[in-house]
């Protein structure tokens, strides 16, 4: 075979079904074509029309994979890539779905992020469009990430559908009945109160939250790098000491948002939910704040009418909140403990501004350089009295974290992953990981077969730790349901010594909790059932 002939990949096209009765010769006749090509080691199936493919299809592909070295399948219907996904052929190979096209001309656009826009399409459903050329890579990142922080316990959506919009892609998501913080605030005043409660309690959930290793990026970097990117703007003495202030910055494994303002913050059913996760990083809240800052002020404080054509409402809505939102995330009233806080915070900010406004415009463009040349002056003189950067985060991140969502059993894998992950970002050794997910399971699906027979209600997880931080002495994890009272610890332990056909049937789940754990706590308190696992992981 030679180099000339693998230059191009060849291009085969699938239709119809692939199944027992015609599997043998669509084989002999993707062969004949392979051979007619040269018989490339490259090739693409472009299943356009490809309707339906059985195990004996499947077997086809497999076959030919083994003397194709480089096969790709391209525009898969939804049904048919299904079957190629829960067979494991989409690791084998690059499978491309064929996705449906969207309109979002006249749509309501509800929520807006650096990367793109969440327009509603209909009642029931929203899409977010991607601004960057690699649309579909980002769509893949912000569905692995959503799932992390959904894993984690961050009430977020899942998109379910991905669509060509336009030019580019878009991911489907169904929120029902969705409305944005923004357009909240905009359009019911006297909601305020509670969009800055839920709005601080859902950015404190976020930041107790620590992050396994390794699976989001730092936010830090980034921010480190935007310094680097204005050296120069500011003299060489302050930028000196601007790096070394944002170098100096503690690390930190809890999560953050990255792009965290009232776009994208919607209730959708009576739920707020968080989205736009594509930002997602760990690092210290700072960070955080300062993308807020720059959100409801820094961008529009030379001209106001900037925040208003953003998040829809007007710059004094915007600069309260962001006072009331950052004293209610501090935890004070004390003007003069916000007012360093938001110091520390607009120095990052202004040299995070400098650096977006370089990279899209000129100096000289009459349009930017007023406020350029007012982002310079605050920064100036922020570096002459700031001296550190540090501040205590007001989150308790040792407190429970949790996770409620209907008790089926079909939720079973969101159960174990979501405890998994608090286990093992705590640095619990895997031994007792695994005993701690056994004894979990066997408790949820007593909760899911039994709580609320013959209706479905809600479990709620949670996952607390004894001792530092950095290295627990025991592991809490609590399910709570508002289902039929039963206490578990009351039944006998089965007698294990007896043989197969003299045991009763039941009784072995709690008896196998109790087994790995060092203590099961019940009680029955205002109408739900709280039962508690305890285990020592030191």
């Amino acid at each position: 075979m030679t180099s000339a002939q693998n230059t191009e990949p060849a291009a085969i096209r699938l239709s119809g079904r692939i199944d027992s009765n015609n599997a043998a010769q669509t084989e002999q006749d993707i062969r004949a074509q392979l051979a007619a090509a040269g018989s490339p080691d490259r090739a693409v199936f472009d299943a356009a029309g490809l309707e339906y493919i059985s195990s004996a299809g499947l077997r086809v592909i497999l076959r030919i994979r083994k003397d194709v070295p480089e096969l790709k399948i391209i525009n898969v219907n939804p049904e048919v890539y299904e079957i190629l996904d829960m067979t494991g052929f989409t690791e084998m190979m690059t499978v491309e779905k064929a996705y449906r096209t969207v309109s979002v001309e006249g749509c309501e656009v509800i929520g807006e992020g650096f990367n793109g826009k969440v327009y509603r399409i209909d009642k029931d459903n929203v899409v977010k469009t991607y601004k960057n050329a690699g649309a579909l890579a980002g769509i893949m990142h912000e569905r692995e990430v959503a799932r992390l922080a959904l894993i984690l316990g961050v009430p977020t959506a899942i998109s379910y559908d991905i669509v060509r919009v336009g030019d580019s892609y878009g991911s489907v998501f169904e929120l029902l009945n969705a409305t944005s913080f923004s357009k909240i605030l905009a359009t019911q005043p006297e909601r305020y109160d509670f969009c800055v409660r839920e709005y601080v309690k859902m950015l404190k959930k976020i930041h107790s939250i620590t992050v396994p290793a390794g699976k989001l990026p730092r936010i830090k970097e980034h921010e480190l790098r935007s310094v680097r990117r204005i050296k120069g703007l500011i003299p060489d003495v302050l930028w000196d000491k601007l790096f070394r202030l944002t170098e100096d910055v503690p690390e930190s494994d809890h999560m953050v948002h990255g792009d965290f303002h009232t776009k994208n913050i919607v209730v959708a059913d009576g739920e707020v939910l968080l989205i736009d996760m594509d930002t997602l990083s760990v690092g210290h809240p700072i960070f955080e704040l300062v993308h807020m800052y720059n959100a409801y002020v820094g961008f529009s404080e030379y001209d106001p009418e900037i925040v208003l054509n953003f998040q829809g409402y007007g710059a004094a809505t915007a600069r309260r909140f962001w006072h009331d939102s950052l004293a209610a995330y501090l935890g004070t009233d004390d003007e003069a403990v916000i007012k360093s806080v938001e110091e520390k915070v607009r120095v990052i900010s202004y040299a995070n501004l400098l650096d977006w406004s370089s990279r899209h415009s000129a100096p000289s463009d009459p349009a930017t350089a007023p406020t350029q040349a007012l982002w310079k002056r605050e920064l100036i003189a922020l570096l002459e009295r700031v001296d550190t950067l540090r501040f205590d985060p007001p989150c308790d991140v040792s407190a429970p974290a949790e996770l409620t969502l209907p008790a089926t059993v079909d939720n079973l894998p969101r159960v174990t992953d979501f405890i998994s992950g608090r286990l093992s970002a705590a640095g619990v050794r895997p031994k007792f990981v695994t005993q701690l997910e056994l004894a979990a399971e066997e408790i949820f699906v007593n909760i899911a077969n039994y709580a609320y027979t013959p209706y479905t209600g809600n479990a709620t997880v949670r996952v607390a730790f004894t001792g530092p931080a950095e290295s627990p002495d025991s592991a809490e994890i609590t399910f709570i349901d508002s289902g039929k009272p039963y206490d578990p610890l009351k039944k006998d332990d089965p007698d294990v010594t007896l043989s197969a056909g003299e045991r009763e049937i039941g009784g072995l789940g709690i008896f196998m909790a109790k087994k790995v754990t060092d203590d099961i706590r019940y009680e029955y308190v205002s109408g739900q059932n709280i039962l508690t696992l305890i285990k020592q992981v030191r």
